[in-house]
């Protein structure tokens, strides 16, 4: 069973709670959503899965539901006890920790050990990008990721060259995952009811990338790719001036007279990682 409306209330009255603006709390009261988000995640009894932001347990209780072994991360001191009430008596392990800290290995184990987890949540939306992006640099533990952040901060998140919200963001989700929004979720379905809609992303983690950008360093490629981006409006031979040479552009194949917008993440490595040869002795 997981929690409606009334429930939510009822928990948040008994224990003279109010959702945190500061921590972007917006609680799920919908059991066919929460049902939904555990189905797209693919998860099972024989899954691993880690929640971050379970708040007073709507979605961690559908997870429990599945057979799933749930690690559920809250930050929250007030509403911990709330949650732990909820969800401990159905077997899921409760971890106070602030998610942009955590040591992956000491909460997730060694990243050979089988099977991987997969990371289901919902996610506030002030901390969305660094958390995921956190996640796919530093936590090879988790395989698959099913979010449910803002709409703008999810088409960020899964978008492809050309598209209106592709982005620096884009291409480090790129590098390391396959993304895709995979449903939306009406502001209805939360409370409180937020002014935004919301949707769900999957990421995939796929093996690191081979060519061109796999070969480039990773803080050198996305040094470049932010520059790109930061000034986006403007041509690349403009946008990247001093950081990578004008020569580079022609010698790699990609226009100068392009946008960032334009250039996947092949591209982006070739411009990155590019280093003219040596003369002949």
């Amino acid at each position: 069973m997981t929690h409606g409306p009334a429930d939510i209330q009822r928990l948040l009255a008994d224990h003279a709670l109010r959702p945190s603006r500061a921590l972007g709390q917006n609680f799920v009261a919908d059991g066919n959503t929460v049902r939904r988000i555990v189905r797209l995640a693919g998860v099972g009894p024989h899954s691993r899965v880690l929640e971050i932001g379970a708040g007073l347990g709507s979605l961690t209780l559908a997870l429990a539901e599945s057979g799933a072994a749930v690690t559920a991360v809250e930050i929250d001191r007030y509403v911990l006890p709330v949650l732990r009430s909820q969800v401990e008596p159905r077997g899921v392990t409760v971890v106070e920790a602030d998610a942009l800290r955590l040591v992956w290995t000491e909460l997730l184990g060694d990243p050979s050990e089988d099977p991987p987890w997969t990371l289901v949540a919902n996610l506030p939306y002030n901390v969305a990008v660094p958390l995921v992006i956190r996640v796919l640099e530093e936590a090879p533990q988790v395989a698959s990721l099913l979010v449910m952040v803002q709409r703008e901060v999810g088409e960020r998140l899964a978008a492809g060259v050309g598209d209106d919200a592709y982005g620096a963001v884009s291409v480090k989700v790129a590098y390391w995952a396959d993304a895709a929004v995979v449903g939306r979720v009406p502001a209805s379905v939360f409370i409180p009811r937020p002014k935004v809609e919301s949707v769900l992303v999957q990421l995939n983690r796929h093996p690191r990338p081979s060519g061109a950008a796999g070969e480039v360093g990773y803080e050198r490629l996305f040094s470049v790719v932010r520059a790109g981006f930061g000034q986006r409006r403007k041509m690349l031979r403009r946008s990247l001036d001093g950081v990578v040479a004008p020569e580079v552009f022609e010698a790699v194949g990609v226009a100068p007279t392009a946008r960032a917008e334009e250039l996947g993440l092949e591209a982006w490595g070739r411009l990155a990682g590019w280093v003219p040869e040596e003369p002949a002795a």
